[in-house]
């Protein structure tokens, strides 16, 4: 149940997406250079200047929560600022000890546009303070881009789930199809489907992964999902297969064989109905796998590509700047993300395959 709930967790912060991260620019990949590498828990006073091309276009909020929205202003981190007349004198955080004199001046109708010239310069100095002026907090720090850590793991979760349900939905129906047609059939056809499970057995995933990138001639998120998926398959082939082999032996079997039913229809409303428990077991452990050889290819640079969050990527990413104080952060925080889930995938698997088999009481199961 511990597993479930967290499980259940991840899919709710995955589903929001968006919604939950304080910094909700497309891939959350608004990163701000003078505030880079920052540890947990990191305080700043940013202020809020309008982009030159004006209000970006509004989006619905099924498309905000697929694929978040441009911020219609940018973001300067600030050490202090003073008015004047009419413009606000800020100075900007420093990231360069040789540079001394690196304040900048904003008039307030550069800020507040047309609005400007309709307020008073007292309340001019009251609505940018307001509205243009705010602290922000980095929760978990900044990654070497200044980029906001948690926003960057919450849409992390969102790929390894995707990655995980896609992978085992394609390993599935492949691997239930081999299984099935090699086991019910026997002979040479199921010395050819072993035969080929042997063969994809035997390749290592990344140069599957490799294979696959180049004959797409892609390596973007959708070729790292196929990828994951077409070497998952094997597996569940070869549970459905030794299934398959016992069943077709009972004795509604060769009835069914005897009234002339169609050999598709044995297999697809006698056979399979009947191994749904261990392929649900078996799917719940490849969900785990499929996250684990996502990060770990993506940690290689051959899974989901920048500037996309992937938990793999962004330990790569931590790992070359072990040096720095906030590389340790960098490094634990998605690995810490990337065994939560796993570990509460094989927790709910474990209670499935406890659930499902036989031998166990049901009052202890």
């Amino acid at each position: 149940m511990l597993g479930l709930l967290l499980i259940l967790f991840s899919v709710v912060i995955a589903l929001g997406g968006y919604a939950f991260m304080p910094d909700s620019s497309p891939n959350a990949n608004n990163g701000i250079v003078q505030l880079q590498k920052k540890e947990p828990g990191f305080t700043t006073q940013v202020m809020r200047i309008p982009r030159a091309g004006g209000v970006q276009q509004e989006v619905n909020f099924i498309e905000f929560i697929l694929s978040g929205e441009q911020a219609d202003f940018a973001e300067i981190p600030i050490e202090s600022y003073t008015f004047k007349t009419d413009s606000v004198v800020i100075k900007p955080v420093n990231t360069n000890s040789a540079i001394t004199d690196q304040e900048r001046t904003f008039g307030f109708r550069e800020i507040l546009g047309s609005d400007a010239k309709n307020l008073t310069p007292d309340q001019a100095k009251e609505r940018i303070e307001s509205d243009f002026i705010t602290n922000r907090t980095y929760w978990l720090g900044t990654d070497k881009a200044g980029r906001d850590v948690l926003s960057r793991l919450i849409l992390g979760t969102r790929i390894s789930l995707g990655i995980g349900f896609v992978a085992v939905l394609i390993s599935l129906v492949i691997g239930v199809t081999i299984g099935a047609i090699g086991g019910y059939f026997g002979g040479s056809i199921d010395k050819l489907m072993t035969f080929l499970m042997t063969v994809v057995w035997s390749v290592p995933s990344i140069m599957l992964v490799i294979a696959i990138s180049l004959a797409l001639d892609s390596k973007g998120v959708w070729v790292a999902f196929v990828a994951v998926g077409l070497t998952m398959w094997v597996e569940v082939a070869r549970v459905v297969r030794g299934q398959i082999l016992g069943l077709k032996e009972k004795t509604y079997i060769e009835a069914a064989n005897v009234l002339g039913v169609p050999k598709y229809q044995i297999i697809f409303r006698h056979l399979l109905p009947n191994i749904i428990g261990p392929l649900i077991v078996i799917a719940t452990a490849n969900f785990a796998s499929a996250i684990l050889i996502e990060a770990g290819l993506s940690f290689l640079g051959l899974g989901v590509q920048p500037p996309a969050p992937s938990w793999g990527m962004m330990v790569n990413e931590g790992f070359q700047l072990i040096g720095a104080r906030a590389g340790l952060f960098l490094v634990v925080l998605p690995s810490v993300c990337i065994s939560l889930l796993v570990l509460a995938f094989n927790l709910f698997g474990n209670g499935l395959r406890d659930a499902y088999d036989p031998k166990i009481p049901i009052s202890n199961a």
